[in-house]
């Protein structure tokens, strides 16, 4: 009898447990909804603004330049040797960029006029990637005048401006990271470093 009680007791809880267990089964084979994170970037630390002189005697310009920024000559267009000695690039080592600027001297060879045109066709080769390309002229107190242009979206290049005396001198730069292009992660260094090129545009003299 006691024998049988048992029996029944444990066929009860077969009938009890089964379900549970085969619910609990089917719930934990259902696909888990994953919500993606958004995209994050890693923090650009900035330092402060502060400029030094680029003031060398045998070279045909000037201005003042960030002091966190390295200037050297450029030995390498394109895997070719630039056109004279007065190219440069002022790097950047903690935020990752490089200004790029190359001279040219106004003359039989290289009229302003083609001098401009080529200037436009660089800076305009970025519009496939580019949301939009804002170009706004200026004139600082030296009497150099040039075009600054903005380029937005993922463009290789979002900062780039050409300066002359219409005369002699011709100057170009362009703003580039070694990372790939992206508007979003380089956005708060980008908008640093308008900060110094607009500067270097302002201090900037021919001599």
């Amino acid at each position: 009898m006691q024998y049988s009680a048992i029996l029944v007791s444990f066929d009860a809880m077969l009938r009890y447990t089964i379900p549970v267990l085969l619910c609990l089964s089917i719930l934990a084979c259902r696909p888990t909804t994953y919500v993606p994170k958004p995209a994050g970037y890693f923090r650009i630390d900035t330092p402060q603004h502060s400029y030094q002189a680029f003031n060398k005697p045998e070279y045909p310009y000037g201005f003042e330049y960030p002091i966190y920024g390295n200037i050297v000559r450029d030995t390498a267009f394109f895997g070719e040797k630039p056109e004279n000695p007065y190219w440069i690039n002022i790097v950047f080592p903690t935020l990752g960029g490089t200004i790029y600027i190359s001279y040219k001297e106004i003359g039989p060879n290289q009229s302003l006029e083609k001098l401009l045109d080529d200037s436009h066709k660089l800076s305009y080769v970025h519009t496939k990637k580019a949301d939009y390309i804002d170009d706004g002229y200026f004139h600082n107190a030296n009497g150099v005048s040039g075009v600054f242009y903005h380029v937005g979206g993922d463009a290789a290049s979002a900062y780039q401006f050409i300066a002359t005396d219409s005369v002699k001198h011709f100057l170009r730069g362009a703003l580039y990271f070694d990372v790939t292009p992206n508007a979003d992660s380089l956005r708060p260094v980008n908008e640093f470093l308008r900060g110094d090129i607009e500067h270097i545009l302002k201090t900037l003299r021919w001599q």
